[in-house]
């Protein structure tokens, strides 16, 4: 396998690609850093972990359990993880006020998001990074539906964010739309990274500069009626790419930055765990994707309340990363209070 990335210096392409690791080949999981780059850091730095959440039960319970497993890895060692708010962009205080570090923001006016909820997100952000003080210089922006498996580092390097790139997000397959945010005076179209803005590690500072124009962007592809077919429930990631490609900012893209079950199948050297995908299987541990399983995880399975304690766990030959996840979530809800 043959990854390229490009310098900052050169603006060309580098060839990147299998690392030997105890005489075993891996896959690098940087596929696109500046050369320039590719050094240790000399000091930790630590980043604030946020991420916005509505007063939905189907948010709350997700939320619980992403801080339940940020509570037990932000101490552990290879951790730069700081502190961590829920942003809560229903507008008024609900009852995890006292269990999670909670920001309480407005929501957009009625009717703006045309029922798209997650047009709230880089409304929400604008207004807390206005109006909360954070101490750490970076920022992680996360879901509800992350899962900390391992102790996540810093992966971003100066003013250089890292994301992870997402293979159905693709600028160049859908240029003449991107194109009418992103004009060619802007720069070519491979300037806008393939990512969402979660998870992204950001400085600060540019996140401040970033995210009013995602707003905008945001919304504006959500008023373009074209635009709005094409993208549809990912339309506020491409509002994301290409709000921070306008302002020149292109992300170190990282795949081991997090794991999608049942796609990826173990969470070895990986850090999130999102659980966005269903997990159907048939009890001799084949995938049934699309179709119900005779064993399943499904997040979409517990929209008006959380799910039960003590999950049944799959069958055998499911892959490690299912495993893993249905273990992860048993073991928040037995320990979270009132569950």
């Amino acid at each position: 396998m043959i990854i390229r990335y490009r310098t900052v210096a050169t603006g060309k392409w580098k060839a990147g690609g299998l690392v030997s690791l105890n005489s075993q080949l891996f896959p690098d999981p940087i596929i696109q850093m500046p050369e320039n780059l590719r050094k240790p850091k000399s000091k930790k730095l630590l980043f604030h972990i946020a991420l916005t959440a509505t007063d939905a039960p189907y948010s709350k319970w997700q939320c619980r359990i992403m801080y339940y497993w940020y509570m037990k890895k932000k101490d552990l060692p290879g951790s730069d993880m700081g502190k961590f708010t829920r942003i809560l962009h229903s507008g008024s205080p609900d009852n995890l006020m006292d269990e999670i570090p909670t920001f309480v923001v407005d929501p957009l006016p009625d009717g703006l998001d045309r029922g798209y909820v997650v047009l709230n997100r880089p409304w929400a952000f604008v207004q807390w990074l206005e109006k909360a003080t954070i101490e750490e210089e970076y920022i992680l922006m996360a879901e509800p539906d992350h899962i900390f498996v391992n102790p996540l580092p810093n992966l971003a390097y100066g003013d250089y964010p890292a994301a992870f790139p997402f293979f159905y997000i693709k600028p160049a397959k859908h240029e003449e739309i991107i194109r009418r945010f992103f004009p060619k005076e802007n720069g070519p179209i491979t300037n806008v990274d393939p990512i969402g803005n979660s998870p992204v590690i950001i400085k600060k500072d540019l996140l401040e500069q970033i995210a009013p124009t995602w707003m905008n962007v945001s919304l504006r592809m959500k008023h373009d009626e074209e635009t709005d077919k094409t993208f549809g429930w990912v339309l506020e990631m491409y509002g994301y790419a290409v709000a921070s490609a306008l302002h020149g900012v292109q992300h170190i893209l990282r795949r081991d930055f997090m794991l999608q079950p049942p796609w990826d199948l173990e969470t070895r050297k990986r850090f999130i765990i999102h659980y966005t995908y269903g997990c159907d299987y048939n009890m001799k541990g084949e995938l049934t994707y699309g179709k119900i399983g005779e064993w399943r995880f499904d997040k979409r399975s517990y929209i008006r309340g959380p799910p039960p304690k003590n999950l049944t766990l799959p069958p055998p030959n499911v892959p490690e990363s299912v495993v893993t996840l249905v273990k992860m979530v048993n073991e928040a809800t037995a320990n979270i209070p009132n569950w």
